[in-house]
């Protein structure tokens, strides 16, 4: 797993508090309660009752870690609500960024708090079934979360009778395959009842109509570690950390020259902060971070000041998305990485809808023309309008972000850009055949 790298004393540690007093091992249960496990699913179960955990939990303020961040609270208030027989939680660890690891490293730090938070989640919309949802691969993933659901049952905090209140759930570790798709929780539930992996239309949420047509609140692995928290702590506890918008902490992967790993920081952290994490730049000049993943925004050096959290870097054309930030420096050609990028959103895309079966490729191929120097003249204003018509038509959230670098790359970047197009020359010496300073010939094309 990444390794977890030094934050500074003064700030608050909400999902990985434990992890240096445990060791990942799924036989610890009695060394984690000691340490404070279990402490909100009590409460939870013995004095707030279901619709006490939910108003707590809404009243904190936390947006779920997945991506997206909405609000926790309201989602599954929403779940709640739905008159149904039998309703579903799933945690999804499944890490859809393959060069992501944040998740895995929590739940191998520290399975307990997964299980504590799937259970609590579970009591408050009257769920009887939980699943965990984890990559098929990470087999000793598996295994640990196995054994930690069957420590729980023992010790009376998951099963028939959890804490003695007579409430009743079980819980499943679901080994899961497929593709980046998977990190969307409609194509995640269709995949867990052996469907196709597509999104659906939304509305209907999964809140409503979810697993089985049931209702379901799929939360990301984070979230739900962050619910014990709130409920020992207190909701104000957890408001008081992070930004007015987006309290409490995330995990964070920072890569960069210099070295990275993984990081719990508060949110709104400025990203400058995130990049001294990694070690900093050396002796090169910063020149974009890469924010939220293979679909996330390339931002520019004077935006070091944004804060790592929703609403801020959606303002700037980024996102937190898989919890990733990439540090590039001068060496780096943002044409040439924002074609990789899309390349890999397009080889990603599931196929359901056209914008981005097509749009994505499209998209791809234009780009692929800049970087090797066969560019048309309506090249830019080309990959603008398919940037666009592909995000106001998705039908998910990959639709709508994968265009974001090129899109991030044109805003910020637009320099670079004519370099390739009006002057075909790479200011990075990056791309072939073009490079720096040498105008290319018609035959050499």
């Amino acid at each position: 797993m990444t390794s977890f790298l030094a934050t500074p004393k003064e700030w608050p540690l909400v999902l990985t508090a434990r992890a240096g007093a445990l060791s990942g091992s799924a036989g610890e249960l009695d060394l984690a309660i000691r340490n404070g496990a279990f402490e909100g699913l009590r409460k939870a179960v013995r004095d707030l009752g279901a619709t006490g955990t939910i108003a707590t939990v809404a009243s904190s303020g936390l947006r779920g870690r997945g991506g997206a961040g909405f609000p926790t609270g309201e989602k599954w208030r929403a779940a709640a609500n739905q008159p149904a027989a039998q309703r579903y939680v799933v945690a999804n660890g499944y890490g859809a960024d393959p060069s992501v690891r944040t998740d895995a490293t929590l739940i191998a730090a520290d399975p307990w708090a997964l299980v504590e938070g799937l259970a609590i989640a579970a009591f408050a919309i009257g769920a009887t079934e939980a699943i965990i949802a984890v990559r098929a691969e990470d087999t000793a993933l598996v295994t640990l979360l196995e054994g930690a659901v069957l420590a729980a049952e023992e010790a009376g905090f998951l099963g028939d009778d959890v804490l003695g209140s007579g409430y009743r759930v079980t819980a499943t570790v679901r080994p899961v395959q497929g593709a980046y798709m998977l990190g969307e929780e409609t194509v995640l539930l269709k995949a867990l009842s052996g469907r196709r992996g597509q999104p659906e239309q939304r509305p209907p949420y999964p809140a409503e109509r979810g697993l089985f047509d049931r209702p379901t609140v799929v939360n990301n692995v984070q979230t739900l570690a962050a619910v014990p928290f709130i409920l020992r702590e207190g909701a104000g506890a957890f408001a008081a950390i992070g930004s007015n918008g987006s309290p409490g902490t995330a995990l964070v992967q920072v890569r960069g020259p210099e070295g990275g790993g993984i990081a719990e920081v508060p949110l709104g952290t400025p990203l400058s902060e995130l990049v001294r994490l990694a070690g900093g730049i050396g002796k090169r000049s910063l020149k974009a971070l890469l924010v939220g993943g293979p679909t996330g925004g390339l931002l520019p050096a004077d935006l070091l000041n944004t804060p790592w959290e929703f609403d801020a870097l959606r303002a700037v054309g980024a996102h937190i998305g898989s919890g990733s930030v990439v540090i590039a420096d001068d060496r780096a050609c943002v044409v040439d990485l924002a074609r990789l990028l899309t390349k890999f959103s397009a080889d990603e895309a599931c196929g359901k809808t056209i914008p981005c079966r097509i749009g994505l490729r499209r998209l791809y191929e234009i780009g692929d023309r800049v970087a090797t120097g066969r560019p048309k003249p309506t090249d830019m204003a080309l990959m603008a309008d398919l940037a666009h018509d592909v995000a106001a038509s998705g039908l998910c959230e990959h639709e709508r972000l994968a265009t974001l670098p090129f899109a991030s790359g044109m805003r910020y970047f637009r320099s670079e850009l004519d370099d390739h197009l009006l002057r075909s020359t790479c200011p990075a010496g990056v791309c072939r055949p073009i490079a720096v300073g040498a105008a290319v010939t018609p035959g050499s094309r």
